[in-house]
C-alpha cells in the first residue's frame, strides 16, 4: 500500500473518532448559547478546544512514527 493509501485511512478513521466524539461531548459548559425570539446561536467553543487537542496530540503521534 502506498504512503497516500495510508494517509487517507488515518484520515478517514480521524473523521469517524471525530464525529462520534462531537455526538457525545456535543453541549459541554464551556459552549456559548444564546436564544432571542426566533434567532438562536449557538459556538461550541469547549468543544472546539477538546477538539483541538485530541487532533493535536494525534498528529504528533503520527509524526513521531515517520
Amino acid at each position: 500500500m502506498t504512503s497516500f493509501g495510508k494517509l487517507l485511512i488515518v484520515i478517514g478513521v480521524v473523521l469517524i473518532i471525530v464525529g462520534l466524539l462531537s455526538n457525545v461531548i456535543g453541549k459541554l459548559p464551556g459552549d456559548f448559547s444564546f436564544k432571542k425570539g426566533n434567532v438562536s446561536f449557538y459556538f461550541p467553543f469547549m468543544t472546539s478546544i477538546i477538539i483541538s487537542i485530541v487532533l493535536s496530540i494525534i498528529l504528533y503521534i503520527i509524526s513521531r512514527f515517520r
